[in-house]
């Protein structure tokens, strides 16, 4: 059985016997969610907010416009993927659950431990962030703790509500924008550390072998040849491709219109090349590449062993994966959705425009339901790999 199922397994056993033990402290909503409160961190979160003020304000306004900004850009990111889902064949959706054992196009599978170490880093500085604003603004922080939505483990901070509707437009947005801003600062500064620091390491340590398609540009020659993503590139022409280095050599002596025959572990394909996007005198297959599998360079293995490339490897996709999973969750709130940070800074920000309360919730459910179907339509394929994933172990036992 795959390591990542055994450790999902024992993930799930560990929470419901956590929450079996402690069922009378939880807080079960809706039958599927349960909330589970502490006083973790509110210390914490006072001390933070007594940064000097000048500080805070300047990052207060600058979360704001933030918000708004990646608010409109996912928005029409979002409305124009699902558009394209629609009407071009084969064409991929904007939208990805970033979860273990759903292979998303063009990204490395993503291990248990690297998403259960991501997902808590990133939620506990969103919401932490959510309550250092707070504070700094005298909202109260009544309770702190995690959240239990099936097998997936979230973070929260709960501001005393009644006293969050009394501030000032400008108090309430900053609040709400706190996770999503904070999400992205820090998803900057992953990616800084990871192309700095440790990937040069982790590189010079490791050598990629064999060559898969990792994603295809549509209407080009490779996704009219058959060509899928996964396939495994064994050779071009008489030459073989060991790795990505290969295979960009071979490319850069292709001119447009050349053919070529490309063999992969199950087909060959006898392809025409298209015009370069970039440089009209290099041939376009029109894919995009990735090494197949990773081992350490023979002369860093006899100087260090195996454990600490491994170590520098492991360490810099947990960073790949807080650089991705951080941008990706600020996004996501910030749509103008529901109950999230954006559908919260949308109704805010309409009630400056919309004087009546009602008309204003029209507005935001309205919206809240058009974007709810967007998300179901382009996660309708993962939702079925998901589900796959998590009975598979179970139907292997049966059968």
């Amino acid at each position: 059985m795959d390591l990542d199922i055994i450790l999902f397994i024992i993930f799930c056993l560990a929470l419901f016997i956590f929450f079996k033990i402690k069922r009378s402290k939880f807080e079960v909503q809706g039958k599927i969610v349960a909330i589970y409160k502490t006083k973790l961190g509110l210390n914490f979160m006072e001390k933070f907010s007594k940064f000097p003020k000048w500080l805070i304000h300047t990052l207060s306004v600058s979360s704001i416009i933030v918000g708004f900004g990646g608010m409109i850009s996912i928005f029409w990111v979002l409305i124009q993927g699902s558009f394209k889902l629609i009407t071009v064949p084969d064409s991929l959706p904007v939208l990805a659950p970033v979860l273990p054992g759903i292979s998303v196009p063009g990204l490395p599978k993503l291990s248990f431990l690297h998403w259960i170490i991501s997902i808590f880093i990133v939620a506990v500085i969103h919401e932490f962030s959510h309550g250092i604003y707070s504070r700094f603004h005298n909202v109260k922080v009544q309770s702190s703790g995690f959240l239990i939505l099936g097998p997936i483990l979230g973070a929260f901070v709960e501001p005393d509500e009644n006293e969050l509707k009394k501030k000032s437009v400008y108090k309430q947005l900053s609040i709400f924008a706190a996770g999503p801003f904070s999400n992205i600062v820090t998803g900057i500064l992953f990616w800084l550390i990871a192309i700095i620091v440790i990937n040069p390491l982790a590189n010079g340590a490791i050598q990629y072998n064999g060559v898969q398609v990792a994603s295809l540009d549509l209407n080009y020659p490779a996704v009219q040849a058959g060509l899928t993503i996964g396939d495994e590139i064994i050779s071009i022409g008489n030459k073989q491709i060991n790795n990505v280095d290969d295979f960009i050599k071979i490319m850069n002596d292709k001119k447009p219109n050349d053919e070529i025959l490309i063999k992969t572990k199950n087909k060959e394909f006898n392809i025409k090349l298209a015009e370069n996007p970039n440089n009209k005198n290099l041939g376009y297959l029109g894919i995009k590449v990735q090494g197949v599998s990773a081992s350490i360079k023979e002369s860093v293995k006899a100087k260090y062993g195996d454990k600490l490339p491994w170590s520098l490897f492991w360490l810099s996709k947990l960073f790949f994966w807080l650089w991705l999973i951080s941008i990706g969750i600020a996004l996501f709130n910030l749509l103008p959705l529901g109950p999230v940070d954006g559908g919260r800074m949308f109704l805010t920000g309409l009630s400056v425009f919309i004087k009546k309360e009602k008309n204003a919730k029209k507005v935001w459910g309205f919206v809240s339901f058009f974007i709810l179907a967007l998300i179901v339509l382009n996660l309708l394929p993962f939702i079925k790999k998901l589900l796959v994933f998590i009975f598979s172990p179970i139907l292997g036992l049966i059968i």
